[in-house]
């Protein structure tokens, strides 16, 4: 059907690339396709466009340009980190993270432990929140890294990082995030944050898949997690993504210049649509704490339902959800986030994740606050 309506509600998962974040891009696909690498002109041209972008994201982040790193991805970035402060001092192999990461880093410490390496593993309560008396109780002398997400990718929820900065700079350990979710949505200050290493990933922030940076703080060494070739200073081989690195930068200098607009008009967006959705339809709860999140994120559990049903049911109306992370989607197992806040299997796979960009409207919101409702009244009378 031509007159289909399509509301792209997932925005957690990936986002669109903004027309001029493409338009910038371009001409290195085409013209300036030089190595940067390389000694001539054609090649330096390029170069110098790596470290505009450079200095586009460093702006951004609130860091040096020097302290830029950039990767493929989040997934990249988070391992490089980790992988780092294990390799730093053989003395320091503990590593602490929370049940709620992102896979990037489940994963990877999951495969760590199995290696030898101790894993401290930090519960969360029902609002999603960390206990900073007990990641400060965990927090020994052969502590290697603390690596946590600023926000959750499946709830929005916030971490308190400035508090828990504060605990790994007094206890002496370092200190990696993943803000993935945050990069554009929240202003940051990592030149006086004390965090030593942080990961994004462009496709959240409307750049192309397939480019991230790691932040690696000046006063912080670093062990190359990928070797080869002497680029990005020698902290990471392999040839720059020189086009989607120069989006990068238009989309770090855009996402500034619209950090208001995702603050205020994107939240209220999202109030709107869930407001409506708790009105319209009986037996829904809002997952994770409702003040301390993201400003575009909404987790919802439907009493009653399975999620895998309404999501299918969504997509012949033209609207796009989750059921939680995109890295996890088509999983048998329920939510690891909400099973770690301590919700039945039943709610987990009653959830959905609403995930608001710049791009949408008041009148997407509208449309799906009227065919919401519909399917799952039609679903639980099925």
């Amino acid at each position: 059907m031509t007159d289909q309506p399509f509301i792209y509600l997932d925005n957690n998962a990936t986002t669109r690339v903004d027309p001029a974040v493409l338009d910038e891009m371009l001409p290195f696909l085409r013209e300036s396709y030089g190595n940067p690498s390389s000694g001539y002109r054609h090649g330096k041209r390029v170069a110098e466009a790596l470290e505009n972008a450079r200095e586009r994201v460093a702006k951004l982040l609130g860091c040096e340009p020097s302290e830029i790193l950039f990767t493929s991805c989040g997934t990249e970035s988070t391992n490089a980190a980790i992988h780092s402060a294990l390799a730093l001092d053989r003395d320091r192999q503990q590593i602490i993270t929370t049940r709620v990461e992102h896979s990037a880093t489940l994963k990877t410490c999951e495969i760590l432990a199995k290696r030898g390496c101790e894993v401290t593993w930090l519960g969360v309560d029902s609002t999603g929140q960390l206990d900073l008396a007990q990641l400060e109780n965990a927090i020994r002398p052969d502590t290697a890294l603390v690596t946590v997400m600023w926000a959750n990718n499946e709830t929005g929820v916030l971490f308190p990082i400035e508090k828990i900065a504060e605990i790994t700079r007094r206890k002496g350990a370092l200190l990696h995030t993943d803000a993935v979710q945050v990069i554009g949505k929240l202003p940051l200050r990592l030149a006086d944050s004390g965090i030593q290493f942080l990961s994004l990933s462009g496709h959240k922030l409307h750049c192309p898949k397939g480019v991230g940076v790691l932040y690696v703080s000046r006063r912080t060494k670093f062990v190359p997690f990928l070797t080869g070739g002497g680029q990005e200073k020698g902290r990471r081989a392999g040839t720059e993504n020189v086009a989607s690195i120069v989006g990068l930068g238009k989309a770090c200098e855009l996402a500034g210049e619209n950090m208001a607009h995702e603050q205020q008009t994107v939240r209220a967006l999202r109030d709107r649509f869930e407001q409506g959705l708790l009105a319209r339809i009986p037996g829904v709860q809002v997952n994770g704490d409702p003040v301390n999140r993201l400003p575009n994120t909404s987790s919802l559990a439907f009493d009653a339902i399975d999620s895998e049903a309404v999501l299918l049911l969504l997509d012949q109306h033209g609207i796009c959800c989750s059921s939680g992370s995109a890295c996890t989607t088509g999983s048998l197992h329920a939510s690891h986030v909400l099973k770690a806040m301590g919700f039945s299997d039943d709610r987990a796979r009653s959830s959905l994740r609403f995930s608001f960009g710049r791009f949408n409207t008041e009148q997407e919101v509208d449309l799906a606050l009227e065919i919401i409702p519909q399917v799952i009244s039609k679903l639980r009378r099925a």
